[in-house]
């Protein structure tokens, strides 16, 4: 056909208009079913220029290696940026062989999930926890050395010659090897499609890596802000993007406005209606935070917001997330809307579990022990109505073959609170194990 029409492809280019739909990408349906998102090519191309156009954020000729579902809207945007700006862009072969070829391919440029970062954190603590001797004293001395250089630069002040040396021989002798597991070479890594602990971005970064959180919606196309690689704060996902504008509804509710607002919902006008805001605005679902310089924090999901009986608000992820931190926890589900107390399920990573407790397993005395000795040490972190005061070890771990998680890891809130209905309602029972006075308890 092309040998006979020499003009087919200029002719199909020509067809297009900028508000044709390009694509159609589904929510991930967290919070209820799933919603097609239909993105015009103007919302395509201003999103990729504007992601393009922030400051060695992504150079031409960066090597970047795809593992996350190329349905989903983090891919879609990867492809597009690699094509218009001169990457070189990898496709791991499958999610078992990542690992492999991330050292394969050496990139520059990192996207993942935050349940990547978080299983690569326990699996580095837990070998930094089991080095003993001369080495752990060693691995005590090089994160000491990091974090103090960490908290230099996270406040732009200069480091001293001499913890400049030691931090040199640091990386030689430790970070070097945390940063050959991501390939050797990566300068940073993007994170987005759920918060992160902080505490797990300020050890990348004390190990000099530095994890760039950004925040978007499938409703947004993507991308609406990101922390740059010379102005980011950690535990925030950072300032718009070019071409972006935010700001707070009365309720706390992140409001966005820029060319990569989608054309609405396919076959559904109702809940775009419900989405938009006059003017042009997206009511994005999350609550947050905008500081005096712009950086935007996430609170949580509007809808995931407990409310206890008691009138307290609680946002769970933040509570899950410092719980999931903990070594050999792999998930951890807060729950608690119109109830005396917050509750959790909590699920185990038997690799990690392993290290921690050689030959615990999910039932025995020994691994509640451990979670309860990590449920003691949150709640102490915590205000009184955030306290977990019961919790259940689930046998096993939430998966996306079981539906529990979606296709970028995130926990399905309302489907697992159905499916542990009867382990939930056991923990509120008067005939449960009596809690603790503000500290968790196992059953």
């Amino acid at each position: 056909h092309a040998a006979s029409h020499h003009d087919a492809f200029d002719l199909a280019v020509d067809a297009v208009r900028p508000d044709d739909p390009a694509s159609f990408v589904y929510t991930s349906g967290t919070t209820g079913p799933a919603k097609g998102c239909i993105h015009l090519h103007r919302n395509w191309t201003a999103v990729t220029r504007s992601v393009l156009e922030v400051p060695d954020l992504v150079p031409a000729g960066d090597r970047v290696i795809l593992f996350l579902p190329l349905a989903h809207i983090f891919a879609r945007l990867l492809q597009f940026a690699a094509a218009v700006g001169d990457l070189t862009l990898y496709y791991a072969e499958s999610i078992p062989k990542v690992a492999d070829n991330i050292v394969e391919v050496r990139p520059h440029l990192l996207p993942t999930v935050p349940r990547v970062l978080e299983k690569i954190h326990a699996a580095v603590q837990a070998n930094l926890a089991a080095a003993t001797g001369p080495r752990g004293r060693l691995a005590a001395w090089a994160l000491g050395v990091g974090r103090r250089v960490s908290s230099l630069r996270r406040t732009g002040r200069p480091i001293p010659l001499s913890l400049q040396a030691q931090h040199a021989l640091a990386d030689r002798l430790v970070f070097a090897k945390i940063k050959a597991r991501l390939g050797g070479e990566v300068r940073y890594v993007i994170c987005g499609g759920a918060p992160l602990a902080k505490e797990i971005i300020e050890f990348f970064h004390a190990v000099d890596i530095l994890v760039l959180e950004g925040y978007a919606l499938t409703e947004s196309t993507m991308a609406t802000t990101i922390n740059r690689p010379h102005r980011y704060r950690l535990g925030t996902v950072g300032p718009a993007l070019p071409y972006w504008e935010l700001r707070l509804a009365a309720d706390g509710e992140i409001e966005c406005r820029g060319p990569g607002v989608f054309a609405g919902y396919h076959g559904d006008p109702e809940a775009t209606a419900a989405t938009m805001r006059d003017g042009g605005w997206l009511a994005t679902g999350d609550v947050g935070t905008l500081d005096a310089d712009g950086f935007l924090s996430i609170t949580d999901r509007k809808k995931d917001l407990i409310v206890t009986a008691g009138g307290k608000n609680v946002a769970p992820q933040n509570i899950e997330n410092l719980l999931k931190a903990r070594p050999g926890v792999s998930q951890a589900v807060v729950v608690g809307d119109r109830r005396p107390f917050l509750t959790a399920l909590v699920t185990l990573d038997r690799e990690e579990l392993e290290r921690v407790a050689p030959g615990a397993g999910p039932g025995d005395a020994a691994t509640r022990a451990i979670v309860q000795g990590y449920v003691d040490d949150l709640n102490r972190e915590l205000s009184g109505h955030e306290q977990i005061r019961r919790f259940a070890i689930l046998p096993q771990d939430f998966s996306q073959e079981t539906g529990e998680l979606t296709p970028t890891l995130k926990v399905k809130r309302r489907l697992i609170a159905e499916r542990h209905g009867d382990e939930i309602e056991r923990l509120y029972s008067t005939d449960g194990a009596r809690p603790h006075e503000g500290v968790g308890t196992a059953r």
